[in-house]
Parts: structure tokens; C-alpha cells; sequence
């Protein structure tokens, strides 16, 4: 069994393959909701069933605005917050995972829409965002 790396998972635009607001940390969230089925002849005990699926991606970093060569980012948090939460409100396809070409990678795939975004500043400290994605439809594991 191989260990992962975390620095290896990595958020994703699927259309440019552009890194997503250079995150340091990140997390995927799978869910399946339950449908309840309790009946009177469940013995007092509660019964489900399967239901809808779903999933949410959550990533925060270092806030800049530019790289470290001065340049303007293209695709840093607040780029992102303003072309898919602020004026658009468009979907985003991304790549959550090791996306790194070698064989075995796992990443998934799926369309999200960013529905928060923060920016935190403390004095004297590095300026930090977080965001959180919501999937619509389904959500594809592929492994090279």
C-alpha cells in the first residue's frame, strides 16, 4: 500500500487545467442521504433505505493577489469569486486528487458551483482564504 503525499492531491479547473487558487489544504466530501422506510411492523426500530448522493470539495491558502514574480494570478481566490459567486454564478468542472500522470493515480471529477468564500487578515499575519464547492450531478473516479 502506498502512502499518499498530500501535497500530491490538488484542486483543479478541468478546462484549463489550471491549478485552483493554489490551496494548502483541501478536502472532498462524499454523502448519500437515507430515506426513511419505519413502518409498523419495524419493531420500534428506524428503517432506511438509500436516497440521492452527493458531495462537496473545501480548500483554503494563502491569499495573494499576485505570483511570486510580481505577475498578476489568473486563477487565484478572488478571480475565482468573482467569475463564479459575484457576476456569473456558473458551475465549475474540477479535478479533486493526484493528478500527477503516473500510473495508479486517482482523481475525481465532477461540476461544482463555489457557494462561500472567505478571506481572514489578522495583523501581522498571512492573509488566508477558504472556499467550499457544491457538486451538481455526479461525480466520475478515474485511475490512470
Amino acid at each position: 500500500m502506498a502512502i499518499l503525499n498530500g501535497t500530491d492531491i490538488r484542486l483543479y479547473d478541468s478546462t484549463t487545467n489550471i491549478l485552483v487558487a493554489f490551496a494548502q489544504n483541501g478536502s472532498i466530501n462524499l454523502n448519500l442521504s437515507l430515506r426513511e422506510i419505519t413502518n409498523k411492523q419495524s419493531g420500534g426500530y428506524k428503517e432506511s433505505l438509500e436516497s440521492t448522493r452527493d458531495f462537496t470539495i473545501d480548500i483554503d491558502g494563502a491569499y495573494a493577489w499576485t505570483d511570486a514574480s510580481g505577475s498578476a494570478l489568473t486563477n487565484g481566490a478572488d478571480d475565482l469569486a468573482l467569475s463564479n459567486i459575484i457576476t456569473n454564478r456558473t458551475p465549475l468542472v474540477v479535478r479533486f486528487g493526484n493528478t500527477g500522470g503516473a500510473t495508479g493515480d486517482t482523481y475525481y471529477q465532477g461540476s461544482v458551483f463555489l457557494t462561500s468564500f472567505s478571506v481572514s487578515a489578522g495583523t501581522e499575519d498571512t492573509a488566508t482564504y477558504s472556499m467550499s464547492f457544491e457538486g451538481t450531478g455526479a461525480l466520475t473516479q478515474t485511475v490512470s
